[in-house]
C-alpha cells in the first residue's frame, strides 16, 4: 500500500519537474503575508508541501481520537459525580469549583484536539497532550490550504489522485447549536459570544467563526471576558448585549489568573443564566496530570480491559516531577528520555525536551522546576521521538531570491498531529512540523495544510 512518504516523494518529483514551482512558491507565500493566519500580531510560517495522508493514516487517526474522547468523558463524569475521585487529582479549590459550576447540556467535551505522535510506517500513535476549547489552529490550517490548492504543484498532484482537505469550521458551528439546542435553559433566537482574554487569543480566527454563525442566522460576538457584566439575569457583553451562550476560548488557568476579573462570567454560569460551551470541567483533559491520573487504580477501576489496554499503548509514562512522586536524581541522570513541562500552562511554555540541552542545562533545568520551585507543578514525561518527513522550510523571502536560490531539495522535520474532535467526532488535523526535539512556533516550528490522499472518508473539503 502507498505511504504517506510516497505521496511526498510524489510531490517533490512534481516539484522538480516543474523546475521548483517557484512562481507558485511565490504567489502562495504571498496569499499568506496578507491572509488571517495571524498568531499573535504574526502571520505564522508555513511550508509549501502539504502532510499528504493515506487511509490507513486517516483510519489511524479517528479511531485513536474517539477512543480517548470517550475515557476522556468517562474520566471527566465520574470526577463530576464521585467525591473520593476527585482527590485522584491535585486541584486547588477555585479550580475544582469551576469544575462542578452546571452545565445544562448534554455535551461532556466539546471541542478538543488531542496532539499526537504517529509512527507512518506502523501507524501506531503516542499521545503528547489534550487541548479542550482554547485549542486552536483551524484557520492556519484553512489558509495554508488556501494558498497551495490552486498552484501548478497541487493541481498536477490532484489530477493523479483523489484528494480533500479538513473542514474545521462548517462542522463546529453546526456541532455547537446542536449541543445548545440541548441547554436545559436555551432561548429560540440565542445571541453567541467566543470569550478569551483577547491579548491570549486568536482574534482573527473568532472573527471568522462570528461570521459564520452569522450566517447561520446566530448573532455572535468576540468578547474579552473581563469587559462582561452580569446583574443576577443577564450577562451582557461590553456593548451592553445579552450573552446567551458562550463558546468558551479561555483556558481554565487564564480564569485563576484573573479570577476577580472574570467574576460575571462565573456568576452567571453558576445562576445557569448562560450556556458556557464547554464548561470549566474541560480543564481535567486540560490539564497535563491526566496522563498520571489514567494509569492510578481509581481510573481503571471504571475502565474496560481495552480502555486500560489503549492508555497502556498510547499514553506515555508521565509523572508530577518531585521527590515524592519519581526518583528525581534518575531524571538528572537520563537526559535522553525524558522531557518536562509545566502541569498546566499552554502554547509550549517551559517545555524542555532532555535530548535538546546538554547535560548540565538539563540538571539545572530539573533542579529549578522540581517539586514547585517555579511556584507551579511541572510534570516529566517519557520522551516520544516524532517521525520525520521530508518536506521544504519555510519560503522566507522568496520575494527577493533569484529562481536558482530557490531551496529545492527536501528538509527533514519533525511531525506533531493535533487531532480536532467536535462533540467526540474526528474533524481533521493541525499539522505542525519542526526541525528541533520540541516542536514549536518558538522553536523554528511551522504548519502545513493537512491533505487526505484517496480516502474513503465523510466530510472535508473539496479541493
Amino acid at each position: 500500500m502507498t505511504k504517506n512518504a510516497d505521496h511526498t516523494r510524489e510531490y517533490f518529483q512534481i516539484i522538480d519537474e516543474l523546475d521548483g514551482d517557484v512562481p507558485s512558491r511565490r504567489a502562495a507565500h504571498a496569499y499568506m503575508r496578507g491572509s488571517t493566519a495571524i498568531v499573535h500580531h504574526r502571520v505564522v510560517d508555513c511550508s509549501f508541501v502539504p502532510r499528504l495522508f493515506n487511509q490507513q493514516t486517516y483510519d489511524a487517526m479517528k479511531g485513536t481520537a474517539e477512543t480517548a474522547h470517550r475515557i476522556l468523558c468517562k474520566v471527566m463524569q465520574r470526577y463530576l459525580d464521585d467525591p473520593g475521585y476527585r482527590r485522584v487529582f491535585d486541584f486547588d479549590e477555585r479550580l475544582e469549583e469551576l469544575i462542578l459550576l452546571p452545565r445544562g447540556y448534554d455535551s461532556l467535551l466539546p471541542f478538543a484536539r488531542v496532539d499526537t505522535f504517529l509512527d507512518e510506517d506502523d501507524y501506531r500513535v503516542k499521545f503528547c497532550e489534550f487541548n479542550g476549547d482554547g485549542s486552536s489552529g483551524m484557520n492556519e490550517n484553512r489558509e495554508i490550504t488556501n494558498s497551495v490548492r490552486d498552484t501548478a504543484a497541487f493541481r498536477a498532484f490532484a489530477d493523479r489522485h483523489s484528494v480533500r482537505g479538513c473542514d474545521l469550521f462548517e462542522p463546529w458551528v453546526e456541532a455547537f447549536l446542536r449541543i445548545y439546542a440541548t441547554y436545559e435553559h436555551r432561548v429560540e433566537k440565542p445571541r453567541v459570544a467566543i470569550c478569551d482574554y483577547l491579548e491570549n487569543g486568536v482574534v482573527d480566527e473568532f472573527y471568522l467563526f462570528a461570521d459564520l454563525f452569522a450566517d447561520h442566522g446566530v448573532e455572535c460576538a468576540v468578547a474579552d471576558v473581563r469587559e462582561l457584566t452580569f446583574d443576577g439575569e443577564v450577562l451582557r457583553d461590553a456593548g451592553g448585549a445579552r450573552v446567551d451562550a458562550i463558546w468558551r476560548r479561555c483556558v481554565t488557568n487564564d480564569v485563576i489568573d484573573h479570577w476577580d476579573e472574570s467574576q460575571a462570567l462565573i456568576d452567571a454560569v453558576r445562576a445557569e443564566k448562560v450556556a458556557l460551551i464547554g464548561s470549566f470541567a474541560g480543564h481535567i483533559v486540560h490539564d497535563k496530570q491526566i496522563f498520571e491520573v489514567l494509569f492510578k487504580p481509581e481510573t481503571c477501576a471504571f475502565l474496560t480491559a481495552d480502555e486500560i489496554s489503549f492508555i497502556e499503548q498510547t499514553v506515555p509514562l508521565t509523572a508530577f516531577l518531585s521527590d515524592d512522586a519519581v526518583n528525581v536524581a534518575q531524571i538528572r541522570a537520563n537526559k535522553e528520555e525524558w522531557i518536562i513541562k509545566p502541569s498546566d500552562h499552554y502554547g509550549a511554555d517551559h517545555v524542555y525536551a532532555g535530548c535538546e540541552v546538554s547535560q548540565s542545562e538539563w540538571e539545572r533545568l530539573v533542579d529549578e522546576f522540581a517539586n514547585a520551585r517555579a511556584g507551579y507543578p511541572f510534570i516529566v514525561q517519557r520522551y516520544i521521538r516524532p517521525f520525520k518527513t521530508e518536506t521544504l522550510p519555510p519560503d522566507a523571502r522568496i520575494e527577493e531570491a533569484p529562481d536558482a536560490d530557490v531551496r529545492r531539495e527536501p528538509a527533514l522535520y519533525n511531525n506533531l498531529n493535533g487531532l480536532y474532535l467536535y462533540d467526540g467526532v474526528f474533524t481533521g488535523v493541525f499539522s505542525r512540523l519542526g526541525p528541533l526535539p520540541t516542536i514549536s512556533k518558538e522553536n523554528q516550528g511551522m504548519t502545513a495544510a493537512t491533505i487526505w490522499v484517496d480516502v474513503d472518508m465523510e466530510g472535508g473539503v473539496e479541493l
